[in-house]
């Protein structure tokens, strides 16, 4: 039997109407609706149960055997509302057997799960639901905006006009570092901020940086080990800043690309350092919160190294290739970039195996 399964990521279903999900079946859905629509007429999800509904229908004159359902997340979109997405599903797979599914979705946050479902189930089909506005300025405007949710359409307009802006910031920045005062620092520091900020929009940065603030506010007040490890990345990182930039300012050699060369090289592995001390401590959360050791903190942890490990040897091959050194000399680093190379493919390996299993566990808790 085929699924039409429509998400409701944020749970408005169930913070404006009071329907918990999961929902199943058409009278359910096309009820649930209702009351959406009732409480907030201007909700895109209604339009999406409407447009599951329709769907359901439509399979349903083929002669096809399908089932409709809606699932709801969390108001705090992200981790939480997933798991929750993740448990609801796992509830309707255990009362409808299930062989494939079609998502019906109002936007690009709402496909941010179809990993999570195609873990279970396959996903044959997506359909993308836009409401029509009217000819209107204002109409134009939500239009724009909710196509803009798409995050294809961002990688294609939003992505290269923010790499432009950063680039134009980088390059006045060095020019006014090095005597060549074009532009303003008013102009240089306008341009770095909007390039980070449409890169933070692009890829949805600003939910994650949420989601971090709300898990540390509640660290912070239960006292959690996690906190402290956090604070330790944090400071991590800012002396890889430090260290990188007085190395860079005191090396006495007036090249540019040294001084970048400098401010990496005393950089990265401070970084790396903060990087694994955030994932210690985002893992003893998760165990002390009695959910089990997470067994990608495995995959993360090499990953981050194996980061580390080449990004250090290729900053050193470019620079000896720069300076005309013998290959004897960058030996050591290129075994340093396969070391990289290979850990990264190890953290793949060891990713899809444990994916695998996973998959196998959820499936066996499904039929048992």
């Amino acid at each position: 039997m085929r699924l039409v399964v429509c998400i409701d990521r944020d749970d408005d279903l169930g913070r404006k109407a009071g329907v918990q999900g999961p929902v199943i079946g058409r009278a359910a859905v096309l009820e649930a609706a209702m009351k959406l629509g009732a409480a907030d007429p201007e909700d895109s999800d209604t339009n999406a149960m409407f447009a599951a509904v329709n769907l359901y229908d439509e399979l349903l004159r083929e002669k096809e055997q399908v089932e409709v359902a809606v699932l709801t997340g969390n108001e705090r979109v992200g981790v939480v509302s997933d798991r929750q997405i993740a448990v609801e599903f796992n509830e309707v797979l255990s009362k409808v057997d299930v062989s494939s599914l079609y998502l019906v979705s109002d936007g690009a946050e709402d496909e941010h799960i179809i990993p999570i479902l195609a873990s279970r189930k396959p996903v044959d089909s997506v359909r993308r639901i836009y409401i029509r506005q009217s000819a209107t300025l204002q109409g134009t405007y939500y239009t724009v905006v909710r196509a803009l949710k798409d995050r294809k359409l961002r990688f294609k307009t939003v992505l290269p006009l923010a790499s432009f802006l950063l680039f134009l910031g980088l390059v006045e920045s060095l020019s006014v570092f090095y005597g060549l005062n074009i532009w303003s620092y008013g102009a240089i520091i306008l341009l770095i901020f909007l390039g980070v900020y449409l890169l933070i929009w692009t890829f949805d940065i600003d939910e994650w940086m949420m989601e971090q603030v709300q898990y540390f506010t509640s660290d912070l007040r239960s006292g959690s080990v996690a906190v402290f490890l956090g604070a330790l990345g944090g400071a991590l990182f800012i002396m890889g800043i430090l260290l990188g930039e007085n190395a860079a300012t005191t090396s006495g050699n007036p090249s540019a690309g040294y001084h970048i060369f400098e401010f990496l090289n005393n950089a990265i592995y401070w970084w790396v350092f903060a990087a694994v001390a955030v994932e210690v401590g985002s893992a003893l959360r998760q165990t002390l919160a009695g959910k089990g050791f997470p067994s990608s903190f495995w995959v993360v942890g090499v990953s981050i190294v194996a980061f580390g490990v080449e990004s250090y040897s290729l900053l050193y091959l470019a620079w000896n290739y720069l300076s005309n050194a013998t290959t004897a000399s960058s030996l050591p680093y290129f075994m340093g970039v396969a070391l990289g190379v290979a850990m990264g493919t190890f953290a793949g390996v060891l990713r899809q195996y444990l994916h695998t299993q996973n998959t196998k566990e959820t499936d066996t808790v499904s039929t048992a």
